[in-house]
């Protein structure tokens, strides 16, 4: 801009300058004039509304919330590979046990093939699970048994469960991430998105 700025002319209808401010804060139209009596300042008052606003206390809800000991939550189900990443994750309810998800979890496999084995704690330790998981999808499950129940796999097996860190390992990793710590969305196809946005940066970072 080469040119000098031109002179500005006075505008006749611009407001006053302040000089006065409320209790609340809002500036006055300046002094009152000779023989004016000022207003009187308005008093706050107790219980009064807030205007276009809608205040009323509700639980947090959604989809796919169940209880647990400290209240509600939803249930992050992953299976990790030997390096600790992501090989399938779901998010389900906290109300069934693990045994009853591990279908779904195996449903949102990032592979087309299903891993031939499965390490899981005493929440996995089910029969019928077992059965089912051998005869439909061809995968062994190494879980070690409850209290008060017969012996069901041997030693050798069950020395594989000792590897189980690694799975803990990627939990660890996923709860870096602030937003898969607490469950902020409403639906949960927008916290599984979450979810899946943090397992592609696990494997963008570690590939």
């Amino acid at each position: 801009m080469a040119r000098a700025a031109g002179e500005v002319s006075a505008v006749s209808d611009l407001p006053s300058s302040f000089s006065t401010v409320d209790p609340f804060g809002q500036a006055g139209r300046g002094a009152p004039a000779a023989g004016q009596i000022p207003a009187p300042a308005r008093q706050a008052e107790s219980g009064r509304s807030v205007r276009r606003c809608y205040l009323r206390e509700r639980k947090k809800g959604g989809l796919a919330l169940g209880p647990t000991r400290r209240g509600k939550g939803t249930k992050i189900v992953a299976v990790a590979a030997g390096n600790s990443l992501p090989l399938a994750v779901s998010v389900q309810s906290a109300s069934p046990a693990e045994c009853q998800l591990v279908e779904e979890v195996l449903a949102g496999s990032f592979l087309d093939e299903l891993p031939a084995r499965l390490i899981g704690d005493k929440a996995y330790d089910s029969d019928a699970l077992d059965q089912k998981l051998e005869s439909e999808y061809g995968i062994e499950l190494i879980a070690p048994n409850r209290r008060k129940r017969s012996k069901t796999q041997d030693g050798r097996k069950l020395r594989r469960y000792r590897k189980r860190w690694k799975v803990e390992r990627l939990f660890a990793w996923l709860h870096t991430f602030r937003r898969l710590v607490t469950r902020w969305e409403y639906h949960i196809q927008n916290f599984l998105g979450f979810v899946h946005l943090a397992c592609i940066h696990l494997l963008l970072r570690r590939l």
